[in-house]
């Protein structure tokens, strides 16, 4: 697949802060046994509910005569990568970890799908944006992923350059918000009042607040924010010991994903983000710095 050599090429796997980090989706220990997928492209809970916002925004990021190219940040087991490449598209995954690429290489296989996905043993922070401009993919995946390194702002950086132009990138985040009340309702009340105050004063750097901001400085425009889990973080488990409870859970998780103030108190937030088709300062003028370029004009 176009891009894969590339990464494997450009995208460092060795050194630095970074290299012995965990994979930010999987252990590092023994692969993840593979579960059956409940329906006809996998996911359940709240993977399910981004898988169905990712689904939705493939047709507008497909060009024509050839499949929809995803590079999945962290992807790791292949949460995301294995459903999207169900779906036609094919998935270059980069990830840290050995452990969680084996299990994406046989989950891919279970699914029928190993021609469609490529995972690249990566260190996701070490992307580089000038050299990741030249590898442009339609969506671009990083999933939990700024919360767990180093250097929220550099690594935005090189996952953002590879958002071809008109190409989305999706992000899932953590909101500080709701560990504020998570806090209080578990009865720690001065630990939710040090958090909260601590929230006025400061910015998390890798919240939505941070996040929707780094989107605006690298020419993404946001396009859709929806809350993921606002119920299920906080239902406790004694009431889910029926399928009918789970699955109540899960639309009351779905129908509030949109819904406020239920969406911006969930305990992440889904985030799409476009890159626009022509620079907003010049059209038909050459990209602005740090726009990634049209996925068909190739490495």
């Amino acid at each position: 697949m176009v891009g894969d050599a590339f990464y494997a090429r450009h995208v460092h796997t060795g050194g630095g802060a970074g290299a012995a980090k965990p994979s930010t989706s999987a252990p590092t220990s023994a692969p993840a046994p593979v579960a059956a997928p409940p329906g006809p492209l996998g996911g359940s809970g709240r993977s399910a509910l981004v898988l169905r916002r990712l689904l939705d925004v493939l047709p507008s990021v497909t060009p024509p005569g050839r499949p929809v190219r995803v590079l999945d940040c962290g992807g790791g087991s292949g949460t995301f990568a294995v459903p999207l490449a169900r779906a036609g598209a094919h998935v270059t995954v980069l990830d840290i970890s050995a452990d969680a690429l084996a299990t994406l290489a046989r989950r891919a296989a279970e699914a029928g799908v190993a021609d469609a996905v490529s995972g690249v043993a990566a260190d996701v922070e070490a992307l580089d944006p000038v050299e990741a401009a030249l590898a442009p993919a339609d969506l671009v995946l990083a999933h939990g992923v700024l919360g767990a390194v180093d250097d929220v702002r550099r690594t935005f950086a090189g996952i953002a350059a590879a958002v071809r132009r008109g190409g989305v990138l999706s992000l899932v985040v953590t909101n500080p918000v709701a560990g504020v009340l998570a806090r209080a309702l578990a009865g720690d009340l001065r630990s939710a009042l040090v958090e909260l105050r601590e929230l006025g004063r400061s910015a998390h750097a890798a919240g939505p607040v941070e996040i929707e901001r780094l989107c605006r400085e690298h020419g993404l425009v946001l396009e859709d924010r929806a809350g993921v889990g606002a119920f299920s973080d906080i239902v406790p488990g004694a009431a889910l010991d029926t399928p009918a409870a789970r699955e109540a859970l899960e639309q009351l998780d779905a129908e509030a994903s949109a819904c406020e103030p239920f969406a911006s108190v969930a305990g992440r937030l889904h985030l799409l983000a476009r890159r626009p088709a022509t620079p907003p300062d010049a059209p038909g003028a050459p990209d602005a710095p740090g726009a990634g370029r049209s996925a068909d004009d190739g490495p």
